[in-house]
């Protein structure tokens, strides 16, 4: 992680100060957190970090919005429009976006808010020799404009003052056999 973060003018320097497994941020419209399979509070010279992580080797990223709002309840309607607020999104994102990495992304912007972090990540840590998935990723950036690169963490854009930072890092597939 720490050499992907260096590719960010940014986020370069960063030192781990907090590290948290299954971290879960409260989320309205609905009774589930967001978990985040880690998330970790840096600091870099330019401030505090808060880094959503997503860890992934073959599995997808949960249904798509369609899918997800399918037969929705007043909570799920609730839930995306205060996740399109917290992610600056003046339009709602199309159908075939990936619920998990709006809500994840999100996780990691009400994080920063509340540690007065200025910047946050939210990183993909991927195990998958073919990178799967990673498509559905380059979708979910471009909301924002972003084209994200594997091994590299990109700036992409400003959610209520916490400027945002996407990345795809790539794990040592040593760990996938034991």
């Amino acid at each position: 992680m720490e050499v992907a973060l260096a590719t960010s003018d940014d986020l370069a320097g960063s030192q781990l100060l907090l590290a948290f497994p299954e971290h879960q941020v409260p989320l309205p419209g609905g009774s589930r957190p967001s978990q985040n399979d880690i998330w970790v509070l840096a600091r870099s010279g330019n401030g505090l970090i808060s880094i959503a992580v997503e860890g992934k080797v073959a599995e997808p990223f949960g249904p798509t919005i369609g899918e997800w709002l399918k037969n929705a309840s007043p909570g799920k309607a609730a839930r995306l429009a205060f996740l399109q607020n917290e992610l600056g999104l003046s339009q709602a994102p199309p159908a075939t976006v990936r619920y998990q990495l709006l809500h994840r992304t999100a996780s990691a912007v009400i994080e920063a808010r509340r540690f007065g972090a200025p910047h946050a990540a939210m990183l993909v840590h991927s195990f998958s020799p073919e990178n799967l998935w990673f498509e559905d990723y380059t979708a979910f950036a471009s909301l924002f404009g972003a084209q994200v690169r594997v091994g590299e963490v990109v700036r992409a854009g400003t959610c209520g003052g916490v400027h945002l930072h996407l990345g795809w890092i790539h794990g040592n597939h040593k760990f996938l056999s034991r």
